[in-house]
C-alpha cells in the first residue's frame, strides 16, 4: 500500500491566531544572505510555530526576496513541513510493507475511531494529529506507531486504542 500525502487546505487566521511575526526577526538574519538558505529557513519557522503561518511566508519573502511560489513549491514537496497547526501530540501510524501485512490498518482505524478525526486531521481539543506514515524504521516491532518521540510495537487496534486513551487521560489529571 502506498501512503497519501495528505493535502490540507491552508486554513484562514482568525483574529486570535495571527503569529508573532517579530519571532522571525533573528532567524532571518542569520541566514538571509546564506546560500541555500530556504529550507533551513522553512524548517527554522517551523519550529517557531510548529507550522509555517500564511503570514511567515510573506514575511520571510519579503525580508529574504525569495519568490512567494519557490516557498510554497517546497512546502508543498516535502513531507516534513505543515502549512496548519498540529497537536501537542502527533501520532504516527507505519504503513510500510512489515506493518501493513501485520495489519497496521486496525491500528489507524481503532486510533481514528478514539480520536474521532480522520488521518491527517487535528482533534478539536489540539491535543492528537494522526498520520500514516509509509515507514518508522522499526519493522522488527510491527505493527508501530510513534507518538511524539515514543515508539510503540507489537500492537493491537485495543493496545494502540489504550495507549492513546492513557496519553488523554494523563492531559486531562495536568488540567
Amino acid at each position: 500500500m502506498r501512503v497519501a500525502r495528505i493535502q490540507t487546505e491552508l486554513k484562514e487566521p482568525k483574529d486570535k491566531d495571527v503569529a508573532d511575526l517579530s519571532l522571525l526577526d533573528s532567524l532571518i538574519r542569520e541566514l538571509k544572505e546564506k546560500k541555500g538558505n530556504l529550507i533551513p529557513l522553512l524548517q527554522g519557522t517551523q519550529d517557531i510555530y510548529g507550522y509555517i503561518p500564511r503570514e511567515a511566508f510573506k514575511k520571510i519573502s519579503e525580508e529574504t526576496g525569495i519568490e512567494l511560489s519557490d516557498m510554497y513549491g517546497v512546502v508543498t514537496f516535502y513531507a516534513q513541513f505543515r502549512l496548519n497547526p498540529v497537536g501537542k501530540y502527533i501520532v504516527k501510524v507505519c504503513h510500510g510493507t512489515a506493518c501493513h501485512v501485520q495489519n497496521a490498518n486496525i491500528i489507524t482505524d481503532s486510533i481514528k475511531e478514539v480520536l474521532k478525526i480522520e488521518d491527517g486531521s487535528t482533534t478539536d481539543d489540539g491535543l492528537f494529529t494522526m498520520e500514516s506514515v509509509a515507514c518508522l524504521g522499526c519493522c522488527s516491532l510491527a505493527p508501530v506507531m510513534m507518538v511524539g518521540d515514543d515508539t510503540y510495537g507489537k500492537l493491537t487496534g485495543n493496545k494502540a486504542a489504550k495507549i492513546i486513551k492513557n496519553i488523554k487521560n494523563n492531559e486531562l489529571k495536568k488540567k
